[in-house]
């Protein structure tokens, strides 16, 4: 290999493995999960393939409408008395034969079927997209939930490694005043055990935020979940727009926007179109007919001559055509016709039902979820201001422990009510986070960011 060669090779494996480690240090955002999770998730592509199935039932509806097409023969060995189906005459005599023919038949009238069969299968297309899009939504608000969850993990450690920070500083800091005789051993040994419970604390957090990893890398159905990580997004700043809508003004939006109403009215559309169906078969049908029949036998013969008539003649001199129409009218089926009516009739009413109480539990989950977020807007607010008080008195504390005032007891008490405090501004402010992207996700706006 030349040096030049070398050089290109090197080359090569250097960009490769930069694009090795650029993936491996991928960073995901919401959005980036999100749109992962819609393409690869199982329950997607199952609701997929009824889409596909949905499909499939639009076309038969529609080649419904078509003439049928079909041929037929046999070929037969007689032995005894049997029919010549040449001459329609009984012979007592072994001799061979076949007949074929070819028909089509159109439907003409079967009391409008065909075409609301048709609209149905239209219809339920409709319902299969209505049913994928809710699948997406339930899914993207999971993802949405994990991701923030994750980040609120990350945010979890950065504040206890920040107080373990503090904690060490105290610790050298006691150390010179207990040899020089400011302050007992006791207080040393006090920030010891506070230092080796913060250390407990973060390595418990670390693995929190490994597990909400490793669940949402798992939606996703990756493979990497070691090198899995999101975006740190900065949510110091949180989008209040939606709580200046009314509750009323929400529920009425996520009628329209929410899949849940759409698929309840997809479903009764569907209930009121399968009656018309089972109405049809009340009507009479009328179909038409067109066939064309030929038959051979091997003891046909010219009854002039005496000899026999070749295959190729006999299909011409016995071949015939037949046109007409059919008309079946229902008499009596033992009532099935309109027993299956009464069924659909109660099956409407039901599916009615069904509609009214899907909008009762939409209204009943907007009205809640408007209600936690407000709930959680104050528990936020109420937790910003505890850490501040708290960091105040921690401060104090920290000042009177450094002038030899207090001892590391009273310290660590301040220091354990500020963690305490920190960590609820923490989760509070998730879960006021989330609580808006659900209030923002019921009135149609993208949550998912």
């Amino acid at each position: 290999m030349t040096t030049k060669e070398l050089k290109k090779y090197l080359i090569l494996f250097a960009c490769f493995t930069t694009i090795v480690s650029f993936s491996q240090q991928k960073k995901w955002t919401l959005r980036e999960c999100v749109d992962y999770a819609l393409e690869h998730n199982i329950s997607v592509q199952q609701s997929i393939l009824d889409q596909n199935l949905a499909d499939i039932d639009e076309d038969q509806a529609l080649y419904n409408f078509l003439p049928n097409l079909n041929a037929n023969s046999s070929f037969n060995i007689n032995t005894g008395a049997n029919i010549n189906p040449a001459t329609n005459q009984f012979e007592n005599s072994t001799f061979e034969s076949a007949s074929g023919g070819i028909s089509s038949g159109v439907n003409i009238f079967s009391g409008l079927k065909n075409w609301k069969v048709l609209q149905r299968a239209r219809l339920n297309k409709v319902a299969a997209q209505y049913r994928l899009d809710k699948i997406k939504d339930d899914i993207s608000l999971f993802v949405a939930n994990s991701f923030l969850q994750i980040l609120a993990n990350k945010e979890r450690i950065k504040v206890l490694k920040t107080q373990n920070y503090i904690t060490a500083l105290n610790i050298e800091n006691t150390k010179t005043l207990v040899e020089s005789g400011v302050l007992p051993e006791g207080d040393l040994l006090e920030l010891n055990a506070t230092n080796a419970s913060q250390l407990q604390q973060i390595i418990q957090a670390e693995n929190d935020l490994f597990i909400s990893q490793l669940g949402l890398a798992q939606t996703l159905q990756l493979q990497e979940y070691e090198t899995f990580d999101v975006v740190d997004v900065d949510y110091n700043l949180i989008a209040e727009t939606i709580l200046e809508k009314s509750p009323t003004e929400i529920a009425n939006k996520a009628k329209e926007e929410v899949n849940d109403i759409k698929i309840a009215q997809a479903n009764l559309d569907l209930a009121v179109k399968d009656l018309e169906v089972t109405k049809a078969d009340y009507y009479p049908t009328l179909s038409g007919f067109l066939s064309y029949n030929t038959r051979w036998s091997s003891s046909q013969t010219n009854p002039f001559t005496g000899e026999e008539i070749n295959f190729i003649d006999q299909l011409y001199l016995f071949d015939g055509t037949a046109i007409g129409l059919q008309l079946n009218v229902p008499i009596f089926n033992r009532f099935n016709t309109r027993n299956s009516v009464r069924r659909s009739n109660i099956n409407i009413q039901r599916l009615e039902f069904d509609k009214k109480q899907a909008e009762l539990d939409l209204e009943s989950t907007v009205y809640q979820a408007y209600n936690d977020a407000k709930n959680a807007k104050k528990s936020y607010e109420a937790a910003l201001k505890v850490v501040e008080a708290r960091e105040l008195a921690f401060n104090y504390a920290q000042d009177r422990y450094d002038v030899g005032l207090s001892n590391a007891f009273d310290l660590n008490q301040s220091r354990g009510q500020l963690d305490n405090a920190q960590s609820d501004v923490i989760r509070t402010k998730f879960d006021y986070l989330f609580s808006l992207k659900v209030l923002e996700f019921y009135f149609g706006v993208s949550t998912f960011n």
